[in-house]
């Protein structure tokens, strides 16, 4: 019999894996609870909900925050760099394992699902699932109600637009959208706007 943390690695391997294990099914009953307490938190200082928060996360960075309500499968599967803002009614599905770089932006309700059930039926209904990593890069804005199917990979940089079903790699440096998610063009000069210098001579610099 394999262990809990034997369990962890195959999932995390993309083999095939039971998910029906007492300990699996622990693990999210915690995850449940622990994002519970998160959520209950909303309002509260800094200084306050991210401890809450790095007891979900198996990896953050700094100013990482979550509008209500989030959900995850794990948690401990999920890295995030800095500076991540997810919009509300975020859900990780993280078996396989999700990472996040730095300044990304979540739209309300993006959901990102690692795991599949198995496509026969009778290993399906025994608990069999398999998992591949979601990777996302720096700078990458996700329009709300996105879905990331498993396996795939988002570039630096890149905008995902509202109600996309991404399926397969989206490179850096486009706007991409639809469902299937594909590529509609590149993010160019001309995309930029004045707006440091309104910051500058509105807003004291963003001070």
């Amino acid at each position: 019999m394999l262990n809990f943390e034997e369990q962890k690695k195959r999932v995390l391997s993309g083999l095939m894996y039971n998910d029906l294990t007492p300990e699996l099914v622990e693990a999210r009953r915690v995850a449940v609870e622990l994002t519970n307490e998160y959520n209950a938190s909303y309002g509260q200082l800094p200084e306050v909900r991210e401890p809450l928060l790095r007891k979900i996360l198996g990896e953050m960075g700094e100013d990482v925050f979550f509008e209500p309500s989030f959900r995850c499968e794990f948690g401990y599967n999920i890295k995030i760099g800095n500076h991540f803002y997810a919009n509300f009614d975020c859900v990780m599905l993280d078996p396989g394992g999700i990472e996040i770089g730095d300044n990304v932006l979540f739209g309300p309700r993006v959901s990102i699902y690692t795991a599949r059930h198995a496509f026969d039926a009778k290993e399906r209904g025994a608990g069999a699932c398999f998992a591949k990593k979601v990777k996302i890069g720096n700078n990458v804005w996700v329009g709300g109600g996105v879905h990331m199917d498993h396996g795939i990979t988002i570039g630096d940089n890149t905008v995902i637009g509202a109600g996309s079903v991404i399926t397969r790699d989206i490179p850096a440096n486009v706007v991409a959208a639809g469902a299937p998610c594909r590529v509609i063009r590149e993010i160019t000069e001309a995309d930029k706007s004045d707006y440091f210098n309104v910051l500058e001579t509105l807003y004291d610099g963003g001070k």
